[in-house]
């Protein structure tokens, strides 16, 4: 009896093993060459899964522990990483398709019609996607630099295939296609490193001294201590203006690159609180009217 029971069992197990293996070797359709079973595709799936998981683990690793050690910014660590990434993906797809035998060759109609496709419809995406593989080489931008590109002025803190991610100083997020940093003018506060100079204009009536002026701006700009030492603080004689003499508070900063309107009121609150103190003239516009005739008429 109990021979039998085992006998059942067996006979089952080779039932369920030859459907299971009929199944995976069941030809979904041809590939040139190649056939498409479920076996096959189920192969690709989990190979793609570890490939794109793999090289996302490879590219955190290289920029977060290896990269790291060497004191390379951050911008530039995140752009290897994700070239890295790339190529680790496009070699892996290939070497993939060739491990379980498919034929590539196959792939060349396919590809004819995706270039039929980009001439027609999608050439914004490849324009996009070319634009960021420059951007990832040249690095005109990277990730953390402080940029303004048409209308949009943030902090920068992705840079992806298609588009990069910018965030404001009201903590909104702007994605901007790649195309855009590579056709149009970009200004990159901090290409080189995050130290620049900002220039906050101050007028005073003609009645003050230009060298008392001149003192107090940089005692201001010295006691801020957003404001560099070096390079030094200094103040031009701007300009004699219709109703004040006007100068230029010239400062350098590495903290107040994203804020520089902060800085500005600091700075602003600070002179207005001295120039009080001081008794110094803030002007305000003044006109002279004369009149000439029409006087006469109405003194009959």
């Amino acid at each position: 009896m109990q021979s039998a029971l085992n006998a059942d069992n067996q006979k089952t197990s080779f039932d369920f093993l030859s459907w299971f293996e009929e199944l995976m070797n069941f030809s979904l359709f041809n590939l040139g060459e190649s056939k498409l079973t479920i076996g096959l595709l189920l192969t690709l799936a989990i190979s793609f899964l570890v490939l794109f998981v793999g090289s996302e683990w490879i590219r955190r690793l290289l920029v977060n522990r290896i990269l790291k050690k060497y004191h390379i910014t951050e911008g530039t660590r995140l752009s290897i990483g994700t070239m890295v990434k790339y190529i680790l993906i496009l070699a892996g797809i290939f070497s993939i398709l060739q491990t379980n035998g498919i034929d590539l060759s196959a792939f060349g109609v396919l590809a004819g019609a995706i270039g039929v496709g980009i001439g027609f419809g999608l050439q914004n995406i490849t324009n996009n996607f070319i634009s960021g593989l420059i951007i990832l080489f040249e690095q005109p931008i990277k990730v953390g630099d402080r940029i303004e590109v048409g209308n949009v002025n943030g902090d920068v803190i992705k840079i992806s295939a298609r588009s990069t991610m910018v965030v404001t100083n009201d903590n909104i997020t702007i994605i901007v296609p790649n195309s855009q940093f590579i056709d149009n003018q970009v200004i990159n506060w901090s290409h080189s490193d995050r130290m620049v100079r900002f220039n906050f204009p101050v007028g005073v009536a003609y009645r003050e001294d230009p060298e008392k002026i001149r003192n107090i701006l940089l005692e201001v700009a010295k006691a801020n201590k957003g404001v560099l030492d070096k390079p030094e603080t200094d103040v031009l004689f701007e300009e004699y203006g219709d109703n004040s003499i006007n100068f230029n508070l010239r400062v350098w900063t590495s903290e107040y690159v994203n804020r520089p309107k902060v800085l500005k009121s600091q700075l602003y609150f600070e002179i207005f609180k001295r120039f009080r103190e001081e008794g110094i003239e803030i002007p305000f516009p003044q006109r002279d009217l004369h009149l000439r005739s029409g006087f006469e008429n109405l003194k009959n």
